[in-house]
């Protein structure tokens, strides 16, 4: 059975301390034991064979409880895709905004990627395109993705004038992740990580403008 791959956790707002009751962390971890528990058997089991009772059952909590936090199978998929979103946001948000946007975004991007293996990409690739289901929401999540980005541009370089630059740099970055990947998984031979396809997607596009 293949280990669940560990996903960054949700940050706190910079420069502030959680205050998180004693039910409120249960609630938390519960939560977080059968999201990795969901990714698991998925990736082990596959999506469609793979029910929420099992998952109810591995993480020891009745189906009843599993809706208490999950309404669908789909919403494990979803809670890994948010959590791992944002921490990249997180990240973005401590840039000087002396920076450029564009390479900021690329910086941090990269940083993200690169802490999977080929093997791990590899898995949650063919997890993500195994289903009708998932790959709708793939395509939902870049959707998500660049409209997300843009807002975190815009804490940073917050001048009103360059909300329409920021704009298409999140819509470009967003693009050049979603080629990048594509090329990854067309590649043949020896594996090469897929960080340095989304370097060179953005070294193009730096070329291109």
């Amino acid at each position: 059975m293949q280990e669940a791959i560990e996903m960054p956790g949700n940050p706190s707002p910079a420069g502030t301390v959680p205050t998180e009751g004693l039910r409120e962390r249960k609630r938390r971890e519960t939560r977080q034991r059968i999201a990795e528990v969901g990714q698991r058997l998925f990736l082990a089991n596959g999506y469609e064979s793979t029910t929420l009772d099992a998952i109810a059952a591995e993480a020891g909590i009745s189906r009843r409880t599993f809706f208490s936090y999950f309404k669908s199978k789909d919403e494990i998929i979803v809670f890994w895709q948010q959590t791992g979103s944002a921490s990249l946001y997180a990240d973005l948000l401590k840039t000087s905004p002396d920076v450029p946007p564009l390479d900021a975004v690329r910086d941090v991007m990269v940083k993200h990627i690169s802490l999977y293996t080929t093997e791990q990409m590899t898995a949650l690739d063919n997890l993500m395109r195994s289903s009708e289901a998932l790959l709708a929401r793939k395509q939902t999540h870049y959707v998500e993705q660049e409209q997300a980005l843009f807002s975190t541009l815009c804490e940073v370089w917050r001048q009103p004038e360059r909300r329409t630059s920021l704009r298409m740099v999140a819509m470009v970055s967003t693009g050049a992740m979603r080629l990048a990947l594509q090329a990854w998984r067309d590649q043949t031979g020896p594996r090469k990580p897929v960080a340095r396809f989304l370097r060179d997607a953005f070294d193009s596009l730096r070329t291109e403008l």
